[in-house]
């Protein structure tokens, strides 16, 4: 605001300009209000950020803007409740679940693999150690965060820049923020080990309710981790149609709330632990259509190994996959989602509009490979809504 001169008259203002200062004035004053909220609040997710995971080839953050280029992110979820009574006794920390992200604005397309936990790997460059072959959930007991990192770059010779590990309550936030994820369910869960029944139908779940979705292994398909996989990504999927719908991406306080669940929630690596670095993500997420949006399985099969049951990777078709996320093509999936989830139906997607003179988000580069995975695949696009198949374990 002037400062008052010093010297001289003030001449009185008309009826007009009196009503335009005062349009002024207040428009000044809600410019100031806005800019100071949002300087709060980049304040408080910043100061909600722990401390950042140094991981052995980690990118530099991004500046403001979206990402120009592709990125892969892991993705573990932590099983040890880190001494939350609600959740039980638990032992060694491990990474209940483990999720390479590939996110790419070239192609236009992102796909989520999903490592079973029961999975035998070589668990390498880890600070208490090289253990050798284990089962891959073993990892962040051996070194944390960066050693899953390592491991999972061994497995599919891929380089990751980034990563992110999050905790049971870090589920339970997302899901409230978001305002809750809906799913099908076509035939009943119910799991007596974790005491968590769902009738057949469509439900929003959040909080707890969302977590034991998510937790649940014996109440879905044959009991196994495979079935339990592809449950979770039914769960994923909806997450992200809801996340990209108009009414969840144009809300300020949901998504501060969805940006605040991830910064208080979450162990991210040095390199992700930054506003700048979720908004670029963020950004190219936007933009990407959900037909271009796959979850898939890391294909294995069945093995024992020292007595312990559990699956190997099959390596002839993990390569297929393997080398079209290197070649960022984008991915067709054309297997079943899994003996968890069973096939529903399309849903509708409203396009963003596009700035004036730009391309359309849904448009694929002419450039662009598309790779069809083999049926033996599992996996489901982001497009598709599929139903729970639940059992009675």
């Amino acid at each position: 605001m002037p400062d008052t001169p010093r010297h001289g008259s003030l001449a009185t203002p008309g009826p007009i300009r009196t009503v335009l200062v005062a349009v002024a004035t207040a428009l000044a004053v809600l410019l100031v209000s806005t800019v100071s909220v949002a300087a709060i609040a980049a304040w408080q997710l910043s100061s909600s950020f722990q401390p950042g995971v140094d991981i052995q080839g980690g990118e530099a953050p991004p500046q403001v803007g979206p990402i120009d280029e592709p990125v892969n992110i892991l993705i573990v979820g932590s099983d040890s409740g880190e001494g939350n009574p609600a959740y039980g006794e638990r032992g060694e920390n491990l990474n209940d679940v483990t999720i390479l992200l590939h996110l790419s604005p070239v192609s236009n397309s992102a796909i989520a693999v999903s490592f079973q936990r029961d999975m035998f790997v070589p668990i390498s460059g880890c600070e208490n150690g090289n253990p050798g072959t284990r089962k891959i959930n073993e990892a962040l007991y051996y070194g944390g965060l960066a050693c899953a990192v390592t491991t999972v770059e061994g497995l599919t010779g891929l380089e990751i820049g980034y990563a992110a590990k999050v905790e049971f309550d870090g589920v339970i936030a997302l899901s409230n923020a978001v305002g809750g994820v809906e799913v099908c369910v076509a035939e009943a869960i119910r799991d007596s080990q974790l005491s968590f029944d769902l009738e057949a139908g469509m439900h929003t779940l959040e909080g707890w309710d969302a977590l034991q979705f998510l937790r649940s292994r014996y109440g879905v398909g044959d009991g196994s981790d495979t079935t339990r996989v592809s449950n979770q990504q039914l769960f994923l999927s909806s997450l992200i149609r809801k996340v990209k719908s108009g009414d969840t991406l144009s809300n300020p306080l949901t998504v501060y709330a969805m940006a605040k669940a991830v910064a208080s929630n979450m162990q991210l690596s040095t390199s992700l632990s930054s506003l700048d670095s979720m908004a670029a993500m963020a950004f190219a997420l936007k933009d990407i259509p959900l037909a271009n949006i796959a979850f898939v399985s890391y294909p294995t099969g069945a093995t024992t190994m020292g007595g312990v049951d559990g699956v190997a990777p099959r390596k002839a078709e993990a390569k297929i996959l393997m080398d079209a996320i290197a070649a960022d093509a984008q991915i067709v999936v054309t297997g079943d989602p899994g003996g968890g989830a069973q096939a529903g139906e399309d849903v509708a997607e409203t396009p963003t509009p596009a700035p004036s003179g730009s391309a359309s988000p849904s448009e694929t580069p002419d450039e662009t490979a598309v790779v069809e995975l083999p049926p033996s695949i599992n996996g489901q696009p982001a497009s598709e809504q599929t139903c729970t198949i639940g059992n009675n374990y």
